[in-house]
């Protein structure tokens, strides 16, 4: 189901066993502190993030009988999928008693939890529940009714451009009204200006990675440009990009494996070394020749392009690169 038919089941009474995923971490985040809160159990909660996972341990707890007539909540939160055999288990235990509940935070690929919607069916007393990424009215209607929550006096236009800047990004806007909060004074656009750290070097690599896997990429572009981003950073990010590949792509040529150490300079986190050695792996020599020579002649183009649509031409010169790939 999603969150209006789950807002609906809330109001008559909480499930005792749920599945919460999809593309918004925030709202997962969201309804497990809900859930805390509801069954007062914060001091007496299981919880098993990441790694912390063990079967045998949830099982024991939802097993034993409250302490103090207290609820038996268990919190999972992890990127790896739970065995069916096991969540069939915890659910069935979940629904055994009155005081026990039963909640997992799914923070792996949303197509990946499908599998797993099946143990937690309504006929076993359970329900699976997929987010999806908030838009700019649905995150401002969130953040305003945080903002209420915590006191803080903000307006629609400010809570508006913080989404901008932070890329729709609700779990960091969250975490900014807190910071905000401390300052006990009405914010405004500026003050967001003044306190909040743009995610455009996050939207640009997120562009750069997207570009050269083949992926849409004009709203991204939309994006950076309303985060104060101009064409030409644009196009120097992307030459500056291209120019990696081309390093990393010779470097795995001669050595056989990637060393972004060797390559740049300096170490970059074992994942971005990873991504960037597969995309320079993917496109062969020639095509990096032509996006290149295509790169220079789109900077020149740009330059003596006087009162054209820089945008749109922004928009061409990315999409042309696509082709060579």
């Amino acid at each position: 189901m999603y969150q209006r038919e789950f807002d609906q089941k809330l109001k008559q009474a909480f499930p005792k066993a749920v599945l919460l995923y999809g593309e918004n971490d925030y709202l997962v985040d969201h309804y497990i502190d809900m859930y805390i809160k509801k069954t007062n159990a914060k001091d007496s909660m299981l919880s098993l993030y990441h790694d912390e996972w063990n079967f045998e341990q949830a099982k024991a707890f939802l097993s034993q009988t409250s302490l103090f007539g207290g609820t038996n909540l268990v919190v999972v939160k992890r990127e790896k999928k739970i065995p069916k055999k096991e969540l069939d288990v915890l659910v069935t235990l979940a629904n055994k008693n009155p005081d026990n509940y039963f909640i997992y935070g799914y923070a792996g690929a949303a197509k990946d939890a499908r599998s797993m919607q099946a143990a937690f069916a309504d006929k076993k007393g359970g329900v699976w529940v997929r987010f999806f990424e908030a838009n700019i009215s649905e995150g401002i209607a969130v953040l305003q009714q945080k903002a209420q929550t915590i006191g803080l006096d903000i307006d629609h236009y400010a809570l508006s451009h913080l989404m901008t800047i932070l890329n729709n990004n609700l779990a960091l806007c969250n975490n900014e009204l807190h910071k905000l909060a401390i300052l006990d004074t009405k914010i405004q656009s500026k003050d967001i200006d003044r306190l909040v750290y743009s995610t455009a070097p996050l939207a640009m690599e997120q562009l750069l990675l997207d570009l050269f896997a083949k992926k849409p990429v004009i709203d991204t572009i939309s994006k950076l440009l309303e985060l104060g981003e101009d064409e030409y950073s644009i196009l120097r990010s992307t030459q500056f990009f291209v120019n990696q590949l081309f390093l990393f792509h010779a470097y795995i040529r001669i050595h056989g494996q990637p060393d972004s150490k060797a390559i740049l300079g300096y170490k970059l986190p074992k994942h971005i070394e990873q991504q960037k050695a597969q995309l320079a792996l993917k496109v062969k020599t020639a095509s990096l020749l032509k996006i290149y020579e295509h790169l220079l002649e789109s900077e020149l183009r740009l330059k003596k392009g006087g009162s054209i649509d820089k945008e749109s031409l922004l928009y061409g010169i990315l999409i042309r690169l696509q082709s060579y790939l």
